[in-house]
């Protein structure tokens, strides 16, 4: 319960269909905190299900169900919200549907919810509650929805593991027709071609990884009624104003107009608070505060639409989603020449934000916080929309103009006054409107420039009588182009005009090189590039009216009138078919469901912070560097332990071991090495209090030089963490003597955020006895965790246990960070007493625990005119930051990976872990592979392009063809490298797609289609031996029932197909065998799961204990060899058989000598190609992935769907990497992208609109089933995307006469693609001379 304040009203809501009746309603409490945290005592449990993960609206992993009565129309409105931003004062007669209330494995789930499940669309299933309440809000407002809405409702829900596909899929079995396969329609698979050459005879195709007649059809009648008592609550006559008193604040929700306006006149500074999506992310992340908030959620003199003979008025409550709505029935129902104000709002709203947002966030509420970045604004103005407004004093009208926007006080509101409604007047004729935008990614992003732009016409001319141009994004408000638009009025609207508008708006709207959020002159670009494209859409409008007065635009140039459409996701999937003869319970190479999918979709799987609340427990908060490198002057926390709630402050001198353990500095002490790094931690009764309370530890800095950000500062000041990494073949210098060509040349490659969904989370509880502490953690490397806790405290390891149900992803984040994290959890326990609750904030993670190695590769290449390389000498350094962490291994990775498919006689490559000033960089998916090979596929692209071929020619020329040795010795047979690059150019129709793209590129000079394929020769496992060890811990009990336990950690994987293991080698059903958790008290001394080893080790160990226990039972077994599983255990254990057995597996035995430059460092290859097709936007820099065609060795595969699965999760998350994921950081080393509004990973809309995946089949006797590790292969994967974008910019170029190579870098970002698409707009921006300005970010690889 909450704490109790006098002279607050009940606050009455319903959750799941109870009655919730809070007596203290906090204003500052939200609903995420107050299902997952506060004990409501009608559930007598907290509702979990809704998850924290980024605490902004940005991710969906929170979103529940809002319902409520509208009295006015008797209608029920159901709409998708992010609990994070609901106050729950605002929840007043509301029903709150939370995924617990959707279904339960206690008592039915939810056809939304099975079919999640069984069509495989959760992994870690840390963001499948929010995708469930996304889709089940959807069919309650549309139970048989189109493939578009489904896209549309889960815009606003991100996912890091599956890559979305199989989720929209599952969405897709409720439209009316299903959609999923055109086997239904035409009885024919769309796989089924003509050329069947790659399918062996005897190897049949399955194309089918669930089976939708087992799904339980959906019965929009058995849904919960509305409560009848919210009904009677909304129609009562006698409403009264609500008054909620918190801690520090007072919620009043009026309910007259009248009352309103009294209040505002009483309280004049207080916000109005409705959908809470400004207010609320500038409380927790702008440190705003307000003692008063008013919240007229509700009036009905809010919410309405008037139309008349001149336009729409629309009440300032409508939601955005309510006036997408409103103006999608105006836009049908009026003439088109009046709606173009309206049509040009509907095409920015619908990728404004996510779903969620869109149904929180208001009219009124866009309109007057008139952030910079505004889509909606600029429209406004430019339609000549007006703000109705009213206070005590009366009614008022502000023309919602470049006065109001640009925030001049005379056209501003006044503090008392409310917006009622804003006028939006039908366009004309002669008058065109327009909206255009460009962002990082097309939707649930804000805009790096977008505008509003409107022009009128001397009726029956093209005589410019008034023009409007106005720009967010550029400026710290919105921004008018009003001299420019002046001046051009009496123009003709040609070509001449053009370049005029062109030059006086770049005179007008000066963006300084320092500005923040960078991209200068790429955003100086885009004001151009959309005025050309409004110029573009004008032209073309005026020729439609009057084509003969009116000349029509180019035909080349019309492709760039139209935005890329939003179209749903469609994949193929094929894989080998079971063997017919093989036993029908034998569940290996079956399309199984993960074991805990359904717990996913439930919200009932238990994550780390989901364990109920210990007694005594406490929030733990940190205090982190604000300097890259500094000496600690002073270190003030005095003020800290008298604030509320505060219990004690931690740091360094609390350590009662370790506060470096393998070069690991816990908190820093003296010295800061990079900004994040934890100098203190606050412990607290709850994490709002830890929070404020850090707020007040005052530190004062000296900073101390040199202050290393970049690898090139850090080579400068020689500035390593290992010796030289190198492995040689051939005579490289010799070779370059004998070569047609030589060409040098280096790469970028940036870094990557790992974003995983469940953020860093420690629960560490000190035991009263023997200094024992448990700690429940979301880890990859549990014994990890346990050897740093045990330093750190200055214990033995074994009273330390560690305990790892499952993480919500990890891609490598989880490998080392948790240790040190564990550690800093475990120092508050054991100082306090008490356990410790610490789970970091979005932002503190994104600053504290790094993320991908930038790079830097530096390549010269020797070749031959025909395409043959001869010789190649490659130098790499990665950005390691400021701590060894795992930076030595990615190094070794790089090298002995750098060859990729490639053969090349002479070959030498060497590498370094550069040491700077940044947090320690760590293990990612892929492991400096999907770094590194972007340089080996760029010098391969360059070497196609100074011998004029076609760099798939050069890459086949190259490419390992017969049973060969790598630079560093190791022996390996390339057959099916050729199989996955042979079938792939075959099967995706490689080459008639590029003959079309070719042509299309011949049709249309603004958009340029390009298509690349890359081939992977991949690794798995590790070259030291001893970390390919595992054990497994197999109990019988008596009942027949088998606990399997092993060392291996389930992060969205699906890791526990060990049970399918288990279930073949002891020949009994899955439903038998339970896993429950990876402990170090179960599984001492285990590895890491990381390098795509977790199924092959894992696997071998429970392989191992399931044969011991076998033999056992064969005496027993020969003697009742028809007897039931059941009596052979009775009866083993009746002569004293032991039934519990640890399986363990030594290994695959790798080595590398690094002193002779051999070995054999990696057990064996997993092999692959991908084609990847995308239409690029030469004018704005966007893109559109329009096709993905993967072919992956994957020899057996255990369990297809989950291989599937991780094969298209990897891909898209490398997709992100090359593309559209851009870590900025300051000069002075401050990360700037903390959330998800500042780092943009793929959402629905980035993934191909098409996706065929294909698992080859070869051999692989070395590993469990002759399977494969394919965790991470599929991640480099992804650069066929960045190849195919590089295809079409080189085709760009190649039409403005711009032949010559051009150096290609990672992520192909928007920015990127624009400014290297050269013409006479980038040409006509003014540029800045470097050295005159410091700039706001730079570039740290």
């Amino acid at each position: 319960m909450m704490a109790s304040v006098p002279n607050s009203d009940e606050l009455i809501f319903f959750v799941n269909g109870r009655k919730v009746t809070e007596k203290n309603a906090d204003p500052e409490v939200n609903l995420l905190y107050y299902l997952r945290k506060v004990h409501i005592l009608i559930f007598y449990f907290c509702l979990t299900g809704t998850k924290y993960s980024c605490g902004g609206g940005g991710c969906g992993a929170c979103t529940v169900m809002v319902s409520r009565y509208n009295p006015k129309t008797k209608k029920i409105h159901h709409y998708p919200v992010t609990a994070c931003l609901v106050p729950i004062c605002s929840l007043y007669g509301a029903a709150v549907t939370t995924v617990e209330g959707v279904g339960s494995i206690n008592t039915r789930i939810h056809p939304v919810q099975e079919r999640l499940a069984k069509c495989h669309g959760t992994q870690c299933g840390f963001c499948s509650p929010g995708m469930v309440m996304s889709i089940y809000t959807l069919l309650r407002n549309h139970p048989e929805p189109t493939p578009e809405q489904i896209t549309k409702a889960l815009g606003g829900n991100l996912c890091r593991c599956t890559g979305y596909r199989t989720i929209v899929e599952s969405g897709k079995t409720f439209c009316r027709e299903s959609t999923v396969c055109g086997m239904k329609s035409s009885g024919k698979c769309c796989m089924d071609q003509e050329e069947r050459s790659f399918v062996n005879r005897q190897e049949k195709i399955c194309t089918k990884l669930y089976n939708e007649d087992e799904f339980q059809p959906l019965d929009p009648s058995q849904e919960p009624i509305f409560p009848p008592e919210l009904i009677r609550m909304a129609e009562d006559p006698n409403k009264r104003r609500l008054t909620f008193q918190g801690e520090r604040t007072t919620w009043i929700a009026p309910v007259t107009l009248n009352d309103l306006l009294e209040l505002k006149a009483n309280f004049p500074e207080a916000p109005l608070i409705m959908g809470n999506t400004t207010v609320g992310p500038s409380i927790k992340f702008r440190d705003e505060f307000h003692p008063v908030f008013i919240s007229p959620l509700g009036l009905p003199e809010l919410y309405f639409v008037d139309c008349t003979d001149d336009g729409v008025t629309i009440g300032a409550g409508y939601s955005l989603a309510q006036l997408n709505d409103a103006l999608h029935l105006i836009v049908l129902e009026q003439p088109k020449e009046k709606t173009k104000t309206y049509s040009a709002l509907l095409k920015h709203l619908r990728t404004l934000a996510g779903a969620q947002i869109r149904n929180m966030a208001t009219l009124g509420g866009h309109v007057v916080s008139r952030p910079n970045f505004s889509d909606l604004n600029p429209i406004l103005a430019a339609g000549n929309a007006t703000i109705n407004l009213l206070s005590k004093e009366g009614k008022r009208q502000i023309p919602l103009n470049s006065h109001f926007l640009e925030r001049s006080p005379e056209a501003s509101l006044k503090s008392e006054e409310i917006v009622l409604s804003v006028y939006i007047p039908y366009s004309t004729q002669w008058h065109f409107v327009s909206g255009l935008r460009l962002a990082q990614r097309q939707e649930n992003a804000f805009a790096i420039v977008n505008a509003g732009m409107s022009v009128k016409f001397e009726d029956g001319t093209d005589t410019i009588k008034n023009l409007q141009m106005f720009y967010g994004s550029v400026g710290s408000t919105v921004v008018s182009a009003s001299q420019t638009c002046q001046q051009l009025i009496g123009r003709q609207w040609d070509d001449q005009m053009l370049s005029d508008a062109c030059r006086l708006v770049l005179d007008e709207i000066d963006i300084p090189p320092t500005a923040g959020g960078g991209m200068v002159e790429y955003r100086r670009t885009l004001i151009i590039s959309l005025l050309f494209k409004f110029y573009l859409k004008v032209r073309r409008g005026l020729n439609k009216m009057d084509p003969q007065k009116f000349p029509d635009i180019p035909e080349k140039f019309m492709s760039a009138l139209e935005d890329f459409p939003i179209k749903t996701p469609q994949g193929t999937q094929m894989f080998q078919c079971v063997d017919p003869h093989q036993l029908p319970k034998d569940p290996i190479g079956h399309p199984v469901m993960h074991q805990s999918a359904i717990k996913h979709a439930t919200g009932e799987a238990v994550f780390s912070d989901d364990m109920p609340p210990i007694a005594g427990e406490l929030f733990l908060a940190v205090v982190t560097s604000t300097k890259a490198h500094a000496k600690i002057i002073s270190f003030d926390a005095s003020e800290v332990l008298a604030l509320p709630g505060v219990v004690d402050v931690i740091t360094a001198e609390d350590v009662p071991g370790s506060n470096n353990h393998r070069g690991e500095i816990l908190y820093a002490q003296n010295e800061v090495i990079c900004v994040g790094q934890i100098i203190c931690t606050v412990a607290a009764d709850t994490y709002a209090h830890a929070r404020e309370a850090a707020k007040k530890v005052k530190i004062t800095y000296e900073d101390i030089e040199p202050r290393i950000i970049t690898i090139e500062q850090a080579l400068e000041h020689n500035s390593f963490f290992t010796t030289e990494k190198k492995i040689e073949q051939g005579n490289v210098e010799q070779a370059f003597k004998y070569v047609d060509q030589i060409i040098e040349g280096e790469a970028h490659v940036e870094g990557q955020e790992h974003f995983y969904m469940e953020t860093q989370t420690i629960l560490a509880i000190p035991k009263e006895e023997d200094k024992e502490m448990v700690l429940y953690v979301g880890t990859q490397f549990p014994s990890h965790v346990q050897e740093f806790v045990a330093a750190t405290l200055n214990i033995p390891r074994s009273r330390i246990a560690c305990h790892m149900k499952r993480t919500g992803g990890g891609f490598g984040g989880k490998v080392t960070k948790p240790a040190v994290l564990g550690a800093v959890g475990a120092v508050a326990a054991n100082k306090t007493g008490r356990p410790i609750r610490f789970i970091l904030e979005r932002g503190d993670d994104m600053l504290i625990t790094g993320g991908r190695h930038p790079l830097l590769g530096k390549y010269k290449i020797g070749f031959m005119n025909n395409g043959v390389i001869k010789a190649a000498d490659v130098e790499y350094y990665i950005n390691s930051g400021c701590t060894p962490d795992e930076s030595e291994s990615v190094i070794d990775f790089v090298v002995l990976k750098s060859e990729n498919a490639y053969h090349i006689p002479n070959f030498r490559c060497r590498g370094r872990a550069c040491k700077t000033n940044l947090p320690s960089n760590t293990a990612f998916r892929g492991f400096g592979f999907p770094q590194a090979t972007v340089v080996v596929e760029a010098y391969i692209t360059a070497v196609a392009s100074q011998c004029n071929l076609p760099p798939e020619e050069v890459k086949e020329i190259n490419m390992y063809k017969r049973i060969s040795k790598t630079a560093y010795k190791q022996t390996f047979n390339p057959e099916p490298l050729r199989k996955c690059w042979k079938q792939c150019l075959e099967k995706s129709s490689f080459y008639p797609r590029k003959l079309a793209a070719e042509e299309f590129n011949k049709k249309n000079y603004w958009k340029k289609r390009g298509l690349a394929v890359v081939p992977m020769k991949f690794t798995i496992g590790f070259p030291v031996a001893y970390y390919n060890q595992a054990a497994a811990l197999v109990h019988i009990y008596l009942d027949g029932s088998v606990l399997v336990t092993h060392g291996g950690c389930e992060m969205g994987q699906g890791l526990h197909k060990m049970i399918q293991v288990a279930s073949r080698e002891l020949n009994i059903p899955q439903s038998y065998i339970h896993l429950s958790e990876t402990s170090t008290v179960t599984v001492p001394n285990a590895s890491f799961t990381a390098a795509s080893m977790g199924a092959d080790i894992n696997g071998k160990a429970v392989q191992n204990a399931c044969r011991i226990l076998v033999a056992r039972l064969q005496p027993v077994i020969r003697k009742n060899p028809k007897g039931k599983w059941e009596d052979w255990i009775a009866k083993a254990f009746e002569q004293c058989i032991s039934l519990s057995t640890t399986g363990y597996f030594k290994g695959y035995l790798t080595n590398m000598d690094w002193e002779k430059e051999k070995g054999e460092p990696y057990p064996y290859f997993v092999y692959g190609a991908s084609c990847s097709e995308v239409e690029v936007d030469c004018l704005t820099g966007a893109h559109k992935l329009l096709r993905t065609d993967i072919y992956m060795d994957a020899a057996f595969s255990i369990n297809p769907a989950l291989d599937i699965g991780q094969i298209e999760g990897a891909f898209i998350q490398g997709m992100g990497f090359y593309t559209i994921e851009e870590l900025k950081y300051s000069p002075e080393g401050v990360l700037y992208s903390r959330s998800p509004d500042d780092y943009k990973i793929p959402t629905v809309t980035e993934i191909p609109e098409e996706i065929r995946v294909t698992l080859v089949h070869s051999r692989n006797p070395i590993a469990i089933y002759s399977s494969k590790g394919l965790g991470e292969s599929g991640m480099f994967l992804g650069s066929s995307v960045l190849f195919a974008i590089y295809d079409a910019v080189t085709a760009a170029r190649k039409e403005r006469g711009l032949t010559k190579t051009f150096s290609l870098n990672s992520p192909a970002t928007p920015e990127w693609i624009r400014m290297t698409c050269v013409d006479q707009f980038t040409d006509m921006i003014p540029r800045d001379d470097p050295s005159t300005f410091t700039p706001w970010s730079i570039r740290v690889s």
